[in-house]
């Protein structure tokens, strides 16, 4: 009630100006509160590094898989045996004093796979810990470019919420000429409604942004695994960033440390150690064993020496297990060629991307901003001076508006372009200039 008792009712001529006056308070009590100081996207970086649990699941896989080799690698545990041999009776150690035959024994036996078996088996597993180590690289360059994803996104709704705050003051100019002129029969009233219609439009803008920035903000806390109550996350205002190599230069790079093909390329030399060891499968194993048997006092003791063999008499199975190794690996060299392929191609994508945003942004800078911005200065002094209709105005404005919202979403999605080639190669964007940036404050402060 205190912002809707501030106006002066009785001093309304008109109630369209009355709705307007209230339109025009509305939109002032949208402004959003102070915020906290905007935190650098390399620091939300560290922390998402630091704290996701996506990364720590990685490594944690990588930890256990780096336990592996020495598990397969290692000789089979002994069996130690304890063996009692009764004669003439079931009865414990019956005969044990009158018989030779009675005895206590005591015995190991040890598995003595064929020599290179257990190399060959700790090879591939320390080839798969490399493919999972493959995936730690990749799952951290995943949380980047998804908190630089979001960060962008944040930055531009901030911008188009600092955009529609400008468009108020302007908008109230527009309302303020239009009921100015309704006053003394130089306008109409579908003038003032139009004018009321835009406010309200606005409202609806500045709303389906604060639902946009809540979401970007949930998001950001998940990717930062922060409480969901934590403080609202402030960006840095957009700044064009530029490709840091030539496009031939970030391909090498992309097919020399790209994550996911590495983890294919890891992955082929993983099969390659598995088809080795299916190979070796039709080698023997062995056994030893050893007793020593305890006879009664009266008798000599006795010590058994026993070597056995494993024999792959059913070469159907070793074949089977060959037959899966071999399709299994050429699998993976086909999934080489997949991935380095479909790499590639995302590369070449985003680098069209950033190219085509530089020539947009250019284009933009020199060309659209400052004309839109002439277009509605120009307008609104001709409609001041009762030169122009009001139609023309909004028209003129409405134009500034979709100019302005596509430069920012054409710099936004520059920068999402770009994390996303540093997400393919690694390879940190340039920085560029602020000064596309600054140039758009206080542009309205000069308007008639």
């Amino acid at each position: 009630m205190t912002l809707l008792s501030s106006f002066r009712w009785r001093s309304c001529s008109r109630s369209e100006v009355c709705v307007a006056l209230l339109l025009s308070g509305l939109m002032v009590a949208q402004a959003a509160p102070p915020l906290p100081a905007p935190t650098p996207l390399a620091t939300l970086v560290a922390e998402a590094e630091r704290n996701s649990p996506e990364i720590g699941s990685a490594q944690a896989a990588w930890r256990a898989a780096q336990e592996v080799p020495e598990q397969v690698g290692s000789l089979p545990d002994p069996q130690f045996t304890l063996q009692q041999l009764s004669v003439g009776s079931p009865r414990p150690f019956a005969g044990y004093s009158n018989s030779d035959f009675a005895y206590l024994g005591v015995g190991v036996s040890q598995d003595l796979p064929y020599p290179g078996k257990l190399r060959l088996r700790a090879e591939e597993a320390r080839r798969a810990a490399v493919v999972t180590k493959d995936g730690v690289d990749a799952a951290r360059r995943r949380v980047r470019q998804r908190v630089s994803t979001l960060y962008f996104e944040l930055a531009y709704v901030q911008e188009s919420l600092r955009l529609l705050n400008q468009d108020q003051a302007l908008l109230r100019q527009v309302e303020r000429a239009a009921t100015d002129h309704y006053r003394v029969g130089e306008g109409s009233q579908p003038d003032v409604m139009r004018a009321q219609v835009q406010a309200t439009k606005l409202l609806r803008d500045l709303a389906m942004q604060h639902a946009e920035m809540g979401r970007l903000q949930a998001a950001l806390r998940q990717v930062l695994n922060r409480p969901a109550d934590a403080p609202p996350i402030v960006a840095e205002p957009l700044q064009e960033t530029h490709l840091p190599l030539t496009a031939a230069t970030l391909q090498g790079v992309l097919l020399a440390t790209n994550p996911a093909l590495q983890a294919r390329q890891d992955r082929v030399r993983q099969q390659a150690a598995h088809l080795a060891v299916a190979r070796k499968d039709l080698k023997p194993d062995f056994n030893a064993q050893y007793m020593y048997q305890r006879t009664g006092p009266r008798f000599r003791d006795y010590y058994v020496l026993t070597l056995g063999v494993r024999l792959p008499l059913h070469h159907g199975k070793q074949a089977a297990e060959i037959g899966e190794a071999v399709a299994d690996l050429d699998r993976a060299r086909q999934d080489v060629e997949v991935e380095s392929q479909q790499v590639s191609y995302a590369l070449r994508e985003q680098v069209l991307a950033v190219e085509t945003g530089e020539r947009l942004l250019q284009i933009y800078r020199d060309g659209l901003l400052p004309q839109a911005k002439a277009s509605v200065q120009s307008s609104l002094a001709a409609y001041a001076a009762n030169r122009l209709d009001l139609s023309t105005v909004l028209g003129a404005y409405l134009d500034q508006v979709q100019v302005e919202q596509e430069y920012w979403r054409t710099l936004a999605d520059h920068e999402n372009a770009l994390s996303r080639v540093e997400e393919l190669t690694g390879v940190s964007p340039l920085p560029g200039t602020a000064s596309a940036t600054t140039a758009q404050k206080g542009d309205y402060d000069q308007l008639p």
